[in-house]
């Protein structure tokens, strides 16, 4: 009789540590259900691969290049470029998600990376006006990371990482002569959005 009336004291004091391991894994599953959402409407992996691809290429090109008004040119046509390669590829991971590109994340990821890209527009005029050419690298380098570190917030985990890789080679970039600049370019428009498309590809999908 004894061992029968302490049976529902056992049963009661496990009951708490059931609810509270089930509260965990939906606390688990939601997360991992936003970060994968969040993932569709941020920078495609393949996508990211192409535009690091096509800014490569664009470095090499713009190396040969006899003054900086045409070197100023092969990169800005690779920006347009890069930017065409982003939305097509974002435009296909989200139909492939079945997701609205610009509702709930995605316009969040792009609204956090509109301004920045058009300050950088606006300076690139300016000092290029103003003759400051060695300051232009660092400015779009530093300038496109805060639009990524801005829009990421609202993505998975490893876009705002790349926001500040970004941001910090930039800062580098401001600090060095424009020769050198050249290819911390290459570096970031080119190596980081391979890098990081990559991962984000294997991780994420698109």
């Amino acid at each position: 009789m004894a061992s029968m009336a302490s049976l529902p004291a056992r049963t009661k004091s496990r009951e708490p540590v059931a609810l509270h391991a089930h509260a965990m894994d939906n606390l688990r599953f939601i997360r991992e259900t936003m970060e994968s959402a969040g993932s569709f409407t941020a920078i495609p992996g393949r996508g990211g691969i192409l535009m690091g691809l096509s800014a490569l290429s664009a470095a090499v090109v713009a190396a040969w290049q006899p003054d900086l008004a045409r070197w100023l040119a092969v990169w800005l046509a690779e920006a347009a470029v890069a930017v065409l390669i982003g939305a097509v590829t974002a435009t296909q991971k989200a139909r492939a998600a079945r997701t609205p590109l610009l509702s709930g994340p995605g316009r969040k990821f792009a609204l956090g990376l509109a301004p920045p890209i058009f300050v950088a527009a606006l300076l690139t005029f300016v000092l290029y006006q103003a003759g400051l050419y060695a300051l232009i690298p660092g400015t779009w380098l530093m300038l496109y990371g805060t639009g990524i570190l801005s829009g990421g917030a609202f993505s998975v985990r490893i876009v705002p990482v790349m926001g500040v890789c970004f941001l910090v080679l930039g800062a580098i970039a401001l600090f060095c002569p424009l020769a050198w600049s050249h290819w911390l370019l290459a570096a970031g428009f080119g190596g980081l959005h391979v890098v990081f498309g990559a991962l984000i590809a294997a991780r994420y999908g698109g």
